[in-house]
């Protein structure tokens, strides 16, 4: 597929970002895709980032209110500003390309006409602690795959699995689904529910790869699995058609404890108090 950079938009939403975001805005400058147009929709910050925008062209800034941010409508808002695009690439402030082909990598999936929609590798940061490091290595393998709707047998939950911190949608794909849905978790894992559902493919690129991790304190981690606890029930539905998540947790657990064992066993109890939380707040939150 030869790649027209007019026919591609880069989404990044922008909440008081750190320095990150300058190393963001400099690896899509450095991709061997030139001129991407650029939306950032900023819900808060001091525009320091605009510096290194600075020589790119076809940049948008859009300011809302941080009370207007939605995780799927404020992303929808974003593909609803640029109708003619074909594909939508959407990056978090603080997932920062690995290399120059990255964007190409990722985009390249779309190639077989029925991917609606393809994520990346995450790699963690230089800095992750030993929890945001297993987490990225255990969900972001080295292989690449394509999941379809039939796969849900084999692969239950897991066949929905993709992350918006670096992931493309087909704008076909998201009109045939109606969009990214008025939710504050998980619309990533709504839209390929749907698409599956619609008999589009996913597509998981393993060479198309960011720096992103997060080192989460247990509140932090806790108020992100009572979202996701809420995003489960008032959606259902993918979890009645995909699997529970339950068997999956507990392979998660497994694998946890025997790489926390290999690489710093004196963090197992805390390890524990983790999970065991996590599976509280998603479960009764």
């Amino acid at each position: 597929m030869l790649i027209d950079s007019s026919k591609l938009q880069i989404i990044i939403p922008v909440y008081k970002p750190d320095e990150k975001l300058h190393d963001l805005l400099q690896g899509i400058k450095n991709q061997s895709i030139k001129d991407i147009p650029l939306l950032i929709i900023d819900s808060g910050s001091d525009k320091e980032y605009l510096k290194k925008t600075v020589g790119m062209k076809n940049v948008t800034i859009k300011d809302i209110d941080v009370l207007e941010f939605n995780h799927g409508l404020t992303r929808q808002m974003g593909i609803n500003m640029f109708p003619k695009r074909d594909i939508y690439i959407f990056f978090t402030q603080d997932a920062v390309p690995v290399d120059e082909n990255t964007v190409l990598n990722l985009v390249r999936s779309f190639d077989d006409s029925k991917v609606g929609c393809a994520y990346g590798r995450q790699l963690p940061n230089a800095d992750a602690n030993i929890f945001a490091k297993f987490a990225r290595l255990y969900n972001y393998g080295s292989e690449s795959y394509i999941r379809t709707y039939r796969d849900r047998k084999q692969y239950g939950i897991k066949t929905v699995f993709i992350s918006d911190s670096f992931a493309a949608y087909r704008k076909d794909a998201m009109i045939n689904i109606g969009g990214f849905p008025n939710t504050n978790m998980s619309e990533d894992m709504y839209a390929a529910a749907k698409m599956l559902e619609a008999g589009w493919k996913i597509a998981y690129q393993a060479n198309a790869k960011v720096y992103h991790s997060h080192n989460l304190k247990i509140k932090n981690e806790a108020n992100r699995y009572k979202k996701i606890g809420e995003f489960k029930s008032e959606n259902h539905w993918i979890f009645d058609k995909y699997g529970k998540t339950d068997k999956e947790g507990i392979k998660y657990f497994i694998n946890e404890m025997k790489f926390v064992l290999k690489k710093n066993p004196l963090r197992i109890p805390e390890m524990i108090v983790r999970d065991v939380m996590k599976y509280y707040y998603y479960k009764f939150g």
